[in-house]
């Protein structure tokens, strides 16, 4: 199974910006896909946005296109999130995942995201 740590959240502004990264063991060029999931306090966990090997797919939960930016650097094993314009609703515990193809999903441990007003 596929190790992940992930760092970059904490408590920021609305309006404020945020960078988390999850950082693999192994080489994210072979794994399918990467991306992250948020929960909040009583709701669902949300897709945020995925990215499949090589970038050529990316998707985004359409209340943050425009604000977040997904990105993967593959010599470094790293999937980013880049969050701008951050917002109240965006507080969530966010989980990075990887779909590597030739095993199950693998999770970060998550790391907490909170947006002031």
């Amino acid at each position: 199974q596929v190790q992940l740590v992930e760092s970059g959240g904490g408590l920021v502004q609305a309006g404020g910006s945020l960078k988390l990264s999850c950082a693999a063991s192994g080489n994210i060029f072979s794994f399918n896909a990467m991306g992250w999931y948020r929960q909040a306090p009583g709701k669902q966990r949300e897709l945020v946005a995925g990215i499949t090997n090589g970038g050529s797919t990316i998707n985004y939960l359409d209340s943050v296109k425009g604000r977040f930016t997904i990105s993967r650097d593959n010599a470094q094993n790293t999937v980013y999130l880049q969050m701008d314009s951050l917002k109240p609703e965006d507080t969530a515990v966010y989980h990075c995942f990887v779909d590597p193809g030739w095993g199950p999903r693998s999770w970060g441990q998550g790391t907490q995201v909170t947006v002031s007003s």
